[in-house]
């Protein structure tokens, strides 16, 4: 099951090209393994869900040329394995030759601990040091991850810049994260030319964050081909894939972003769409991929006008 978990890696086994696979897959001849099932949503939540996007278009650009930001500054933080895991991505810097500059990946961190095993077994001996997860994931654990690990690498490995710098640290509604008015976090949020803002995605919307949309899936796919059997060999075969995977395929999954961005317009902050492609690597290879996706005037404009007059009724 390992070796085949993407569209790619079955095409290669069958030997087949990967066309010929999805067009098997469409036909039902190879059936996937599981599929995504997107949460019923109330309209509070569609109005949320428009909001948030059209807080990611440039004000400037709404009137005429509906324009994405560039993401530049934001950071997206999620957790995954049964919280054994927490991952930090930014998007990644390409200069003007082509070439990667940073790859986004601020770092990823384990919830574990190491644990000397209180009795011997037939398996091992008492006093040895064994790695587990920690039994719960609540604020305390979320903040310390945040201000002993997450800051830290942002210092360290953000591009150099000059003056201060706002970064905006999106993260969903679980009741493990903190806000930004969280007291603690409020005499840490400003370092050294850093200001960082946390703020939430609308609820039930993992199509807004760059872990849930396409990163995750990316690094399962390399790790489950590691077939890791403890705790401390699936920590490791976590990160190796995470450090493994390019940064091209982080990039492409924020230019994703902007194009889903565009479907919660089109359906009124529905989610019952499938998820866009739109040849990005076609693009690519013509050299034509966008920094910033361009929204449908008449998409903003008629979201803007239910956003407003939902305000107006509250």
């Amino acid at each position: 099951m390992g070796d085949r978990t993407t569209i790619i890696d079955l095409a290669r086994m069958l030997n087949l090209s990967p066309t010929t696979v999805w067009r098997m897959v469409k036909r039902k001849q190879i059936k996937p393994h599981s599929s995504p099932l997107n949460p019923g949503i109330s309209e509070e939540c569609k109005m949320a869900r428009m909001k948030w996007v059209l807080g990611l278009l440039m004000d400037y650009s709404i009137p005429n040329d509906p324009t994405y930001y560039s993401m530049y500054d934001f950071i997206h933080i999620d957790e995954k394995w049964f919280y054994l895991t927490q991952k930090t991505v930014a998007r990644p810097r390409w200069g003007q030759d082509g070439q990667c500059e940073w790859d986004g990946k601020l770092s990823i961190f384990p919830f574990t601990d190491a644990v000397a095993e209180k009795r011997t077994s037939k398996n091992i001996v008492k006093g040895t040091i064994e790695t587990k997860p920690i039994k719960s994931v609540n604020q305390i654990a979320t903040r310390a991850m945040l201000i002993n690990y997450l800051i830290p690498a942002i210092k360290e490995k953000w591009p150099p810049h000059e003056g201060e710098r706002v970064i905006y640290i999106i993260q969903d509604n679980a009741k493990a994260h903190i806000l930004q008015n969280d007291q603690e976090w409020q005499q840490h949020y400003k370092q050294d030319g850093f200001t960082l803002i946390l703020t939430q995605q609308p609820a039930n919307s993992p199509d807004c964050n760059i872990l849930d949309l396409g990163f995750f899936r990316s690094i399962q796919s390399l790790m489950h081909k590691k077939m890791p059997k403890t705790v401390e060999d699936l920590s490791g075969a976590v990160t190796e894939a995470y450090n493994e995977l390019h940064a091209k395929t982080l990039s492409n999954v924020w230019m994703s972003l902007q194009y889903v961005g565009n479907e919660i317009l089109k359906h009124k902050g529905d989610n019952n769409y499938q998820l866009p492609h739109n040849k990005k690597k076609i693009l690519e290879d013509e050299g034509n991929l966008p920094e910033q996706v361009k929204a449908p005037r008449w998409a903003v404009n008629e979201c803007k006008q239910l956003v407003d007059e939902w305000r107006a009724n509250q």
